[in-house]
C-alpha cells in the first residue's frame, strides 16, 4: 500500500512462561494510511501494548516485518530505527511521563533538539502547539502544577512537535476521568486530524474506538476488523 504510514507484515512475538510459550502475536497483519485513525481494541493482556511497542520500534519481533513509510525496519540498525522513531514517530502513553523538573514548554523542546532543531525555532513550534490545546497560560508551570488532564495535552504536543508520519497512542486517555478523557480526546482528534498524519490508538473505549476512522481488534494474536 503505497500511502501507507504503516504496515505490519506477518509480526510474531512470544514470550516464555516457565516451560510454556505464549503466543502474543501470531502473524498480525496491518497497514495505518496517512491521514487515518485506527483503534486497536481487545481485551487486557491480548498483547496491544506488544504490538505498538513493535510498529514504534521499541522492540523487535520474532517474525515477520514493520515498514515506517515504506522502509522496512526489521534489519536496520538500532541508530537508524532510533532516527526513524526521533523523526517519523510521535508516542503517547497513558501516563504522560513528562520530565517533571521542566515546563511544560521545556517538556515539549527537548525532544525537538534532541533531533537537531534550533532552540529558538522549537520554542516557537512549542507555544504554538500549547496555544493550540488551550495551554497558553500554563506553558512555564511544571508537571506537577498541571492537572491530570493538562498533563496529557502537554504529553500530546510533545508527541506531534517533530511533525512525525505516525502517531502510536496507548490507551491515551485512560487515567482520566471521563469528562476529561472526552474532552483530551477531542484535542488528539482535532490535531491528528488537522496534520494529516496516520494513527493507531490502542483504547479500552468502546465510545472513542467509534469516533475514530476505522476499528481492529487484536484476538489470539491476530488483528480482525470491527
Amino acid at each position: 500500500m503505497s500511502d501507507a504510514a504503516l504496515v505490519l507484515d506477518g509480526i510474531r512475538r512470544a514470550f516464555r512462561q516457565g516451560r510454556d510459550q505464549l503466543n502474543v502475536l501470531d502473524g498480525a497483519r496491518l497497514a495505518v494510511r496517512s491521514g487515518e485513525i485506527v483503534a486497536l481494541v481487545g481485551p487486557s493482556g491480548a498483547g496491544k501494548s506488544t504490538l505498538l511497542h513493535i510498529a514504534g520500534l521499541l522492540e523487535r519481533p520474532d517474525a515477520g516485518e514493520v515498514l515506517v513509510g515504506g522502509e522496512a525496519c526489521g534489519k536496520l540498525s538500532d541508530d537508524r530505527r532510533t532516527a526513524i522513531r526521533r523523526r517519523q514517530l510521535g508516542f503517547v502513553y497513558q501516563y504522560h511521563h513528562l520530565l517533571p523538573e521542566f515546563s511544560a514548554l521545556e517538556n515539549i523542546v527537548l525532544p525537538q533538539m534532541i533531533a537537531g532543531i534550533d532552540r529558538r525555532q522549537a520554542a516557537a513550534k512549542g507555544r504554538e502547539l500549547l496555544e493550540r490545546m488551550g495551554l497558553t497560560a500554563r506553558a512555564e508551570h511544571r508537571p506537577g502544577q498541571l492537572s491530570g488532564g493538562e498533563q496529557q495535552r502537554v504529553a500530546i504536543a510533545r508527541a506531534l512537535a517533530n511533525d512525525p508520519r505516525l502517531l502510536l497512542a496507548d490507551e491515551p486517555t485512560g487515567n482520566l476521568d471521563p469528562h476529561t478523557a472526552e474532552a483530551v480526546f477531542d484535542e488528539l482528534l482535532r490535531l491528528v486530524r488537522g496534520a494529516g498524519l496516520a494513527a493507531l490508538v490502542a483504547t479500552h473505549n468502546p465510545e472513542l474506538a467509534r469516533r475514530m476512522d476505522r476499528v481492529v481488534r487484536l484476538e489470539e494474536g491476530r488483528l480482525v476488523e470491527g
